[in-house]
C-alpha cells in the first residue's frame, strides 16, 4: 500500500508521516543508475547520499514533501562521481513535474497568494512557475494574423494597455503591457505573416497610426467611427456643463439626471424622454444647437455612401457650427481635420471595433474578480484558458474527379482463383491530402463572456 500511495512507479515509499497541515512522505530510488554518465561503464559504486525534499502536489487538503536519499556515484573507470537522477522531479526545481504543472494551470483560475498557501512554496516561486508556463503555452498556441486588425486600448490595472483583436472573427489575439509605440513595433514585426494584414481599425491615437505605417505599409487604417462620433456627444456634454452656473441648485440635479437624453439618439427617444429632450432645448438654446450638431454629425456617416459624399457633408455640417458652441466643437473639428484621410477610409471600408465595447466591460468585470492578479496574470487568463479559442479545420484544395482506370484481368497462377484483378500501377483515384491543423483565430470573446457569466472563468 506505500508503494501506490505517491503513484510514482520509479520511487519506493518507506514511511509516511502525517501532522495537521503536511504529509512528509519517505522515499527511495527503484532504479538506481546503470551507467557513468561520463563514460559509460557500468563499473559504479555508492559515493555517499544526499537528503533532497522534493514537493509535490497537495494531497487531502495537505501539502506533501517527498524525502529522498538521493545516492552519489563513482565510476571506477573515470573517477567521475555523479548524483543520481530523480524521476518525474522538475529539472529546474526541486519539486515534481506534475506539481509545476499544475501551478501552472491552476495560475491561471486562482491568485497566487492562494496557490502558495496550498503548495507551502512561496509567492516569488509560483511567479516564476507561472512565466515558465505562459511561455511554454505562447509557444504553443500560434493565432492567426488577422487580416481586419483591430487595435484598441483598455485601463487594467492602473494603466492603458493596448489590446490586438481580430475583427472578422471576433477574437482577441493579444494583450500588450502597454500602448507605446515601441511596443506595439515589436510586436507588430514579430507577428507571422505579417503581411497578411490588409485593414487595421484603431482609434486616433499618434503612436498606433505610426507604429502600423513604420511596420505594415501596405495595410490600410481606418479610424474606427465610434471614436469620432463620440467626440460629437462630448461636445454636447461640454455645453451642458457650460450651463451649469446659469442654474438653480434644483435645475442642475434635473439636468445632471436627464443628460442621458441628450446623449441618445434622437430616434431612440420615447414620447416622455422627447418631452423632456423639448424642454431644455427650449429654455437653453445653446443645448438645442449643440444637440441638432451632434445628431447632423452622425447623419454624416449614416448618410454617405463614399468619401465624397463624407467630404461634403463634413463641409456643410462645419459651417453650421456656431460661435456660440464653436469651443465645444473644436476637438472634433480639429481631430477631423488631421485624421481625414483616415477617417475617411471608413467610407469605402465600413469596418469597425463595435464589439470592444463589450470586450472592454468584459476585461473590466475580470480585472475586477481578480484581484491580486498581474498583468501577466490576467493576459493568459484570458488568452489562454481552457476552450476559449476559436477554430477553424483547413480543408483540402479543390481536385478535380477522375474517371478511375480500367483494372485488368489477368490470369495469376499462384492463386486459386483462375482470374484476379492485376492493379494498375497508375493512381485510379487520387486521394486528398490530409487536413492540416485546425486554424487558431484567438480567445473568442463570446465564449469568454459566457464563461465568465456562468462562473467558470
Amino acid at each position: 500500500m506505500l508503494a501506490n500511495i505517491l503513484n510514482l512507479p520509479d520511487y519506493k515509499v518507506l514511511r509516511v508521516e502525517e501532522d495537521e497541515h503536511d504529509y512528509h512522505i519517505y522515499a527511495e530510488v527503484t532504479n538506481p543508475p546503470a551507467v557513468c554518465t561520463v563514460c559509460g561503464s557500468d563499473r559504479l559504486i555508492g559515493h555517499g547520499r544526499n537528503k533532497q525534499v522534493i514537493r509535490d502536489l497537495p494531497t487531502h487538503g495537505k501539502r506533501l514533501a517527498i524525502y529522498v536519499d538521493t545516492r552519489r556515484w563513482r565510476c571506477q573507470s573515470c573517477g567521475k562521481t555523479f548524483m543520481e537522477v530523480l524521476p518525474a522531479v522538475n529539472a529546474k526545481r526541486e519539486m515534481t513535474d506534475r506539481l509545476t504543472k499544475w501551478i501552472g494551470s491552476q495560475s491561471l483560475k486562482r491568485t497566487f497568494a492562494s496557490i502558495a498557501d496550498d503548495t507551502g512554496l512561496d509567492e516569488k516561486t509560483i511567479r516564476n512557475i507561472f512565466r515558465d508556463y505562459i511561455n511554454e503555452l505562447e509557444t504553443q498556441f500560434r493565432f492567426e494574423t488577422p487580416k481586419w486588425m483591430g487595435i484598441d486600448e483598455i485601463h487594467i490595472i492602473n494603466k492603458p494597455r493596448c489590446v490586438i483583436s481580430n475583427i472578422q472573427d471576433n477574437t482577441i489575439v493579444d494583450l500588450l503591457c502597454n500602448r507605446n509605440k515601441e511596443t506595439v513595433v515589436k510586436y507588430l514585426f514579430m507577428l507571422l505573416n505579417r503581411e497578411r494584414v490588409q485593414y487595421v481599425a484603431m482609434d486616433m491615437w499618434t503612436p498606433y497610426r505610426d507604429a502600423v505605417q513604420a511596420v505594415l505599409p501596405d495595410a490600410r487604417i481606418v479610424i474606427d467611427k465610434f471614436y469620432v462620433v463620440r467626440m460629437a456627444n462630448d461636445a454636447v456634454e461640454k455645453v451642458r456643463k457650460s450651463l451649469r452656473e446659469q442654474l438653480t441648485p434644483k435645475q442642475r440635479r434635473g439636468l445632471m439626471h436627464d443628460r442621458f437624453v441628450l446623449l441618445k439618439r434622437a430616434r431612440d427617444l420615447n414620447e416622455q424622454e422627447m418631452l423632456l429632450l423639448d424642454g431644455w432645448m427650449k429654455n437653453y438654446p445653446e443645448l438645442g444647437v449643440a444637440y441638432r450638431l451632434k445628431e447632423a454629425f452622425y447623419g454624416i456617416y449614416e448618410g454617405s455612401k463614399n468619401q465624397q459624399a463624407a467630404i461634403a457633408a463634413y463641409g456643410e455640417w462645419s459651417r453650421a457650427v456656431v460661435p456660440e458652441v464653436r469651443d465645444a466643437f473644436d476637438d472634433l473639428i480639429r481631430a477631423f481635420t488631421n485624421w481625414q484621410p483616415f477617417i475617411l477610409n471608413y467610407f469605402e471600408h465600413p469596418m469597425t471595433n463595435a464589439y470592444t465595447e463589450s470586450l472592454n466591460n468584459l476585461i473590466r468585470v475580470i480585472n475586477r474578480l481578480g484581484r491580486g492578479y498581474s498583468f501577466e496574470a490576467l493576459r493568459a487568463k484570458i488568452l489562454f484558458t481552457e476552450g476559449v479559442h476559436k477554430r477553424k479545420l483547413s480543408r483540402p484544395k479543390f481536385e478535380r474527379r477522375r474517371k478511375p482506370e480500367p483494372v485488368d484481368m489477368a490470369y495469376s497462377p499462384l492463386s486459386l482463383d483462375f482470374f484476379m484483378p492485376i492493379k494498375s500501377t497508375s493512381k485510379a483515384v487520387h486521394q486528398h491530402e490530409p487536413l492540416d491543423p485546425p486554424k487558431n483565430y484567438g480567445a473568442d470573446i463570446n465564449i469568454l463572456v459566457e464563461l465568465l457569466e456562468s462562473g467558470r472563468l
